[in-house]
């Protein structure tokens, strides 16, 4: 067991690396990586591509990248927003790594980039303890997911930078209690933002896009409690 759980630490150490790497070179060329978790059907796809599109529509250059295990069906819906973006198939991988990702961006991202949005694949347990040199990441769920979600992955919600809640046009129909997923984001994750959205009647679109546009001009980033504990994670 105890050589699992190191070989897990050394694989996690290394992608550290990449990570810190990719942060670098990104940061030295004016782009800003956002990491978008989720688990599969909160409709981040949908509120990515309002997101892209507000983003063009403003003049602001971004590009996606989008990770699926199987099909190109994502990357075909994003760029009808008229960004750059690109399918990462992960051959059964159920989450991105850093490594891969600089693989994937070599040669493609377009000058001048000034947000890459990565849609990381539908799963809210590997993908939380992967860095992928983005300065923003941020979780969602969507209203008919239940309101304990932050409590049954406290990973991925406690080292976020934002939380997204997303098809509230439908909360009232599902009988979500807005309070009480606050409160539960608030117990592994003390002081994180909570945005409301709906792709559908447009409720916080853009809202996301000003985060990250913030964040790659410095300001300040959410900094969760866990992440000062966690080893493996760069706030």
């Amino acid at each position: 067991m105890c050589r699992v759980v190191d070989l897990q630490q050394a694989v996690l150490a290394r992608n550290d690396e990449h990570a810190d790497r990719l942060r670098a070179e990104l940061a030295a060329r004016g782009t800003t990586v956002v990491n978008l978790l989720s688990s599969p059907g909160s409709g981040k796809t949908e509120l990515l591509e309002l997101e892209l599109a507000t983003a063009r529509q403003r003049g602001v250059p971004v590009a996606a990248l989008t990770a699926d295990l199987a099909t190109e069906n994502d990357a075909v819906r994003l760029a009808r927003s008229g960004a750059p973006v690109k399918q990462v198939l992960t051959d059964g991988l159920c989450h991105l790594e850093a490594r891969m990702l600089c693989g994937h961006l070599d040669g493609w991202l377009p000058e001048p980039t000034r947000l890459l949005f990565v849609e990381n694949v539908g799963n809210l347990v590997c993908p939380a303890s992967y860095d992928l040199g983005e300065s923003l990441r941020v979780v969602l769920a969507s209203v008919t997911e239940g309101e304990d979600k932050p409590l049954k992955y406290p990973t991925a919600f406690g080292l976020a930078h934002l939380v997204v809640v997303t098809k509230t046009d439908i909360a009232r129909a599902v009988d979500f209690d807005e309070g009480a997923f606050r409160a539960n984001v608030a117990q592994v994750n003390p002081g994180v933002e909570v945005l409301l959205t709906s792709a559908r009647t447009g409720q916080g679109i853009g809202t996301l896009l000003d985060r990250a546009l913030a964040a790659g001009d410095g300001a300040p980033v959410h900094r969760p409690v866990m992440a000062a504990s966690s080893a493996h994670h760069h706030s």
